[in-house]
């Protein structure tokens, strides 16, 4: 993995970014574009989601769209069924993470192989995307929260202050929220990856067999990384649903699951700020191919897919990250050799002659 990439000082160098951004971005960008930038920041949620579970335990997961699409429709029911949104944005994060929870332990103790995992991954998520595109009609309705089939779910109450169900979010406290969010989940990830647990999962992912002889049950702690990642996941669709007001079965859709992965392998696998710039990077794209009709957003992106794996296979991120230590490196110069010392049980070698010594040119 990339040092630079992965150091506690880049991650002292993006949370001072990311806090400069937070703070000056609204008052430097209108509101329709403060608008914009806020699900930039939700889909880099998503595609850390991803990144801490595949990147580093070594999970390719096609589902994290099945977590995120649970995330916004659990908010979506729940708060308009209770009114205040404290408990819906708690229940949007923990019924994913317990939906994680429940899938991987029939995929880790029950000793799947990756290629099954991914099939059942990507099995689930459109099982997921038929069963609430078929909930059309008034009958399909959970309390007061109509399903609404492929039509979705119109009208989502947004976020209102803990206890003030009238005192509602602005979209700058919106995007305040989000960015607050993202810098949170880098940070404890970070943290989370410096500890035993961290070295645990990432021994998993490279020697699972070597980590069971040392005594450790690599099921669990991969349990505990996709369950973890699909918390997170959980929290950027809470998000997204109070970013449109609106969510509908397409969350669900093979689009979106291919969607992620894309960010993380333009971004960087194996890092968590490449993620989140494949994402800004590709969202925005995408944003922009939309805007016209001469070019197919889907067609682009494969293409782009394409691309960084034959050329840029590390990432967007870890790539600049070795340019930067290359051109650092050049710049130093060479480090002065440092003569190895003699150890005292060594001979000596025979002192040559002094017509056998070459002359000494001057060191340039």
């Amino acid at each position: 993995m990339n040092r630079f990439a992965n150091s506690w000082a880049s991650a002292i160098v993006c949370l001072a970014f990311g806090l400069a951004l937070m703070l000056g971005l609204p008052f430097v960008i209108d509101d329709y574009t403060l608008i914009e930038a806020t699900i930039y920041v939700v889909m880099a949620i998503l595609s850390v989601s991803l990144a801490f579970i595949w990147g580093y335990g070594g999970i390719l997961c096609f589902g994290q769209a099945a977590f995120f699409g649970l995330g916004a429709y659990t908010y979506a029911i729940a708060v308009m069924n209770m009114g205040d949104s404290t408990v819906p944005f708690l229940l949007a994060i923990v019924v994913p993470a317990l939906f994680a929870a429940l899938l991987g332990y029939v995929i880790f103790y029950g000793r799947l192989s990756d290629v099954y995992m991914g099939v059942i991954t990507l099995t689930v998520t459109l099982i997921l995307f038929n069963l609430v595109n078929s909930t059309a009609g008034p009958e399909w309705r959970i309390g007061d929260a109509p399903l609404g089939g492929f039509n979705g779910i119109p009208a989502i109450p947004t976020l209102n202050w803990p206890g003030l169900t009238d005192e509602v979010l602005t979209p700058k406290d919106l995007f305040y929220l989000a960015f607050a969010c993202l810098l949170i989940v880098y940070l404890g990830l970070r943290a989370l990856l410096a500890s035993k647990i961290g070295r645990v999962i990432v021994a998993a992912k490279e020697n699972e067999q070597r980590v069971l002889l040392l005594g450790y049950d690599a099921r669990v702690y991969k349990l505990f990384s996709f369950t973890l990642g699909g918390a997170i996941a959980g929290l950027a669709g809470c998000l997204f649903a109070n970013w449109g007001a609106f969510t509908s079965p397409t969350i669900f859709g093979l689009a979106q699951s291919a969607q992620i992965i894309i960010w993380v392998i333009v971004g960087g696998l194996g890092t968590l700020v490449g993620p989140v710039v494949g994402a800004v990077v590709i969202q925005w794209l995408t944003t922009q191919i939309g805007t016209q009709q001469t070019l197919n957003a889907n067609l682009v992106l494969g293409a782009i897919l394409v691309v960084f794996v034959l050329l840029v296979p590390k990432g967007i991120v870890p790539t600049a990250g070795m340019l930067i230590e290359a051109a650092w490196r050049r710049l130093r110069g060479p480090r002065p050799s440092v003569a190895a010392p003699v150890s005292a049980a060594a001979p000596m070698p025979d002192a040559p002659d002094a017509t056998s010594l070459a002359p000494l040119e001057p060191t340039r």
